[in-house]
């Protein structure tokens, strides 16, 4: 990444993975995504699948990205093929709204989809997740789930769960999920400030 950035978890555009090329511990993606496109230049950054990369290589329609180890090793990126696709934003400009909350790109961890629940209009998916991510996971707080900002409505120590929405499923890569599948997970950036604040409080 060339510069901090920041994104609000609303997808703008679904793309999809034209190629992947990978190095003994990197890899090199070819992403479809006319609209984040648009505007695009080299160095800047985009949030795929919630990762922050920096694009490397633009087209009018596709970009390309490297992908380092720590992300590979961090994130379910390396489970991409060509013909997947990927939740895409661009960063928010000063001054946009901010339609979700404040997230970073910097994935976390990941999860593990268990169960899907349908409701009458929306659906609660059920993700396992690290005890290490748990702990910054509360009832009514927010999560960013490959990239996508959602509201936590249940949680323990072992798993938590969100409903999503029609405008969710289908507009975004959450909707395409089947059990078994990896997904990238940020937890909330002021939740890991209060802890690191409340450590150092504690050593003083």
């Amino acid at each position: 990444m060339s510069e901090e950035t920041m994104f609000t978890g609303i997808i703008e555009e679904i793309g999809e993975v034209l190629a992947i090329e990978r190095g003994r511990d990197s890899a090199r993606l070819a992403i479809r995504g006319p609209l984040v496109c648009s505007d695009a230049r080299l160095g800047s950054s985009i949030a795929v699948n919630g990762t922050c990369l920096t694009i490397t290589e633009l087209d009018e329609d596709f970009f390309g990205c490297d992908v380092m180890a720590e992300t590979l090793n961090r994130t379910a990126l390396g489970h991409l093929a060509a013909g997947i696709r990927v939740n895409l934003e661009r960063p928010v400009s000063v001054g946009d709204r901010l339609g979700g909350h404040i997230v970073q790109g910097h994935v976390d961890g990941t999860a593990e989809l268990v169960s899907r629940t349908p409701g009458d209009h929306w659906e609660v998916f059920r993700f396992t997740v690290p005890t290490i991510l748990s702990r910054y996971i509360t009832e009514k707080g927010s999560i960013a789930i490959n990239g996508t900002s959602l509201t936590v409505c249940a949680v323990t120590p072992e798993w938590f769960e969100v409903s999503l929405i029609p405008a969710t499923l289908t507009g975004t890569v959450l909707g395409a999920l089947t059990l078994g599948d990896e997904v990238n997970v940020e937890v909330d950036v002021i939740a890991k400030y209060l802890e690191a604040l409340t450590n150092k409080e504690r050593s003083c």
